[in-house]
Parts: structure tokens; C-alpha cells; sequence
């Protein structure tokens, strides 16, 4: 049998880290131990019964047998733009600034093909979600990192770019609340996010994907709630984090009418549409009682709270998130973030993503997703405190 060679774009890829860590956790899991798995996004709970209702009634329906429209129901994205003005405040065109995606990822990796051509450059944040490089690469683009240290509470220092990267971007990912670090931004941070996007004619694209998710009674800010954002940019949100529809696959971007036809149409090219089902139940977690997501989010918080709370008992020196479902934990002294990770594999049998493979800057960290019962992370903070490395000898 002839073996057909990859495409040099396919070989400009990156490495898929969370096959890594997969493959990694079913080894472990082989060898007969329990692993405690936090090293993944995907959400534990059930889709909500109403939206499931709501599938299995559409799915009844002929007109959904048949082909959607390529650019979606017009239905679900007048639902899109109620939501929007409901949740945030924010008036779309649900004509000409909605596009509806397969999925979040979908849409980040379309986009850097839409407008970008090789040897472009784009602006991408260090740590930041990895997908973002991919889209990236079958562009054929270049990357330039923006670092999202502590001290600076996980956002980008727009002064701290050189003047001529910054004048070669044209495209710019961002993320609030924030994957992997928890952290959140406000409206002032995303004015001036639209300011400098402005002096350098750069396209902004925020993955809001965690934008139902935020503690202490703070709802994360839309970027399309900043003054001019739409003139310089868009936000994707997804339906798998706020309504635990991560299997479902739908999502949408919203904002700047250019972009919004550019991904419509290279989204004619490569599928139809959603299946009509799926959008009819789209519609019914967009549109009807939120009840549910905020049971969610307040679980979620518990979550938060009790890991949290547990690490810091042991004498992990940690910092709760602000949003998300992720905290992000500094390595004990002498331990890079993958050789502390396989440690908790190995000998916890806790499974944990370590920070490098989210970006340079995020050596020194490891991932945990709080996607288990509080009855498991507890469990998980007592196996990892028997491996005493928060004694007086291995400070953080």
C-alpha cells in the first residue's frame, strides 16, 4: 500500500498537546490506579433537560431533515443578538454581525485564514489557549507572544511591545476570563484594548468562551461592551461552557461586520450549516430561563472554594481564580511544570496540565480544571498532601 506524505502545511502543526497529556493519563490508568483527571476542559455535568427537550422535539421535524441554511436560521441569530442585548448590553445586526460556528475552536482557527496571508503577523498571549497557534500555522503566519505575567494580573502590557511588532499585527487574540489562568479583565483594560487596536489597525478577536463564569457575584465583561469595539474587532462565544453543550458543537462570533462576512464565507466553502435541531435547542438555552446557568456557575464556585481552600490547608501557597473553571498553581521550588505534573501523575495519580505546554510564560505553573465533585478534589488535595512537599523544605 502506497504511504502518502503530509502536506507541508500539516507538518507546520503543532504537537496536539492534550493528546500528550491523554496518552500520558490512559498509561497511568492502565497500569490499574484510580487518576483523578484534572488536566482537561471538558465539562462534567448534563446539558440542561429543557435544551435536550428541545433537541429531541426539533428533531422531529422535517424541515430540519433537510439541508440549513448555509449561514444559519435566521431564528438563532436573532436569538444571538437578544442574548447579547440581554447579558450585556450590547446591540448586534443579527443580519450583517453574527456568524454562526461549529463550535468555538471552529471559529479561532477559521479566522487567522480569513484575513491573514503568509508571513503576517499575529499577536497571541503567553500563556494562552494553544489552539489559537493552529489557526495560526495553516495560515502560514507569524506569531509574536505577549506575555501575561502575575504581577500584571494576567493581561497583556500593550507597552511593552516593541513599535515595530506592534506595527506589523494585524490580528490579535485575547481571552476573559481566562484559559489557564483564571483571570478576568474589566471594561477599562478592553478600551484600551480597543485603542491600541486602533492606532495599529489590528484585528481583535476575544474567545469568551468562559463569559457565564465569574466569582463573587462579578459577571465577566464582554470586550464588545467597550466604546468602538466592534469597530475593531469580535468576540466568540461558545454554548459549551454555559450550557454544558461541549459535545454539541455550536457557537457564534459577533462584532465587526467585515470579519463576520469574511468567516460567513469561508464557512460556505467548507460546510452547510448546523443541523436545524441543533439550533432550534440553541435558541432555547439562549432564549429561556438562565436558572440553570446560574446553578452552574455557583457550583462551579463551590468547586473553586473547596479546592482552593484545601491546597492552602496543606501549605500550597495558591490563588483562587477570578473566572473560569481553571485555577492555576505555582510548582513547589526545584520542579518544572512538567516534571511536577508527571510527580502528581505518577505518584498522586493526579492528573494536572502542566503550563509549558500552554506557552513559555507558563512554566511554573500546572493547570487543574475544576470538572470532578468536590468529593474527588478533596480526595485529591489529601493524595497530593502525602507526597509532603509543602513542608518547610519545599517552599513554593
Amino acid at each position: 500500500m502506497n504511504e502518502f506524505s503530509p502536506s507541508k502545511i500539516l507538518k507546520s502543526l503543532p504537537t496536539q498537546f492534550f493528546a500528550t497529556l491523554v496518552s500520558k493519563v490512559e498509561k497511568v490508568k492502565a497500569e490499574g490506579h484510580d487518576v483523578i483527571n484534572l488536566g482537561q476542559g471538558n465539562p462534567d455535568q448534563p446539558t440542561p433537560p429543557h435544551i435536550v427537550k428541545a433537541l429531541q422535539e426539533a428533531a422531529e421535524k422535517p424541515v430540519n431533515h433537510k439541508y440549513s441554511p448555509f449561514r444559519g436560521f435566521p431564528y438563532l441569530k436573532e436569538a444571538i443578538a437578544d442574548f447579547y442585548k440581554r447579558e450585556f448590553g450590547v446591540s448586534v445586526d443579527p443580519n450583517k454581525e453574527v456568524a454562526v460556528l461549529f463550535g468555538g475552536k471552529a471559529g479561532l482557527v477559521e479566522i487567522p485564514q480569513c484575513i491573514l496571508d503568509p508571513g503576517d503577523v499575529v499577536l497571541v498571549p503567553d500563556p494562552g489557549y494553544p489552539d489559537y497557534w493552529s489557526g495560526i500555522a495553516l495560515a502560514q503566519a507569524n506569531m509574536k507572544m505577549m506575555p501575561l505575567k502575575e504581577e500584571n494580573r494576567f493581561l497583556p502590557d500593550f507597552n511593552a511591545l516593541s513599535p515595530d511588532v506592534s506595527e506589523k499585527a494585524k490580528l490579535m487574540f485575547l481571552n476573559y476570563p481566562n484559559n489557564p489562568t483564571g483571570a478576568t479583565a474589566n471594561v477599562e483594560f478592553f478600551h484600551d484594548t480597543v485603542t491600541f487596536a486602533k492606532q495599529h489597525n489590528i484585528c481583535v478577536v476575544h474567545d469568551f468562551a468562559y463569559g457565564a463564569i465569574g466569582f463573587e457575584g462579578k459577571k465577566p465583561v464582554s470586550f464588545l461592551q467597550a466604546e468602538g469595539a466592534k469597530d475593531v474587532g469580535i468576540e466568540i462565544y461558545t454554548l459549551s461552557k454555559t450550557y454544558n453543550m461541549a459535545g454539541w458543537r455550536v457557537a457564534f462570533a459577533i462584532g465587526n461586520r467585515s470579519i463576520i462576512e469574511h468567516i460567513n464565507l469561508i464557512q460556505d466553502h467548507l460546510y452547510v450549516s448546523l443541523f436545524g435541531a441543533v439550533q432550534e435547542a440553541a435558541c432555547a438555552a439562549l432564549l429561556q430561563s438562565q436558572d440553570c446557568v446560574d446553578k452552574l456557575v455557583s457550583m462551579y464556585e463551590s468547586r473553586r472554594n473547596t479546592f482552593i481552600n484545601g491546597l492552602q490547608e496543606i501549605g500550597w501557597d495558591v490563588d483562587a481564580p477570578q473566572g473560569s473553571f481553571f485555577a492555576w498553581l505555582k510548582v513547589p521550588y526545584g520542579y518544572t511544570s512538567e516534571s511536577f505534573a508527571d510527580l502528581l501523575l505518577t505518584k498522586a495519580h493526579v492528573a494536572v496540565a502542566p503550563g509549558i505546554g500552554f506557552g513559555n510564560n507558563g512554566e511554573g505553573f500546572v493547570r487543574v480544571g475544576l470538572l470532578t465533585s468536590e468529593e474527588r478534589l478533596k480526595e485529591a488535595v489529601e493524595r497530593i498532601s502525602k507526597l509532603e512537599l509543602f513542608s518547610s523544605s519545599h517552599k513554593c
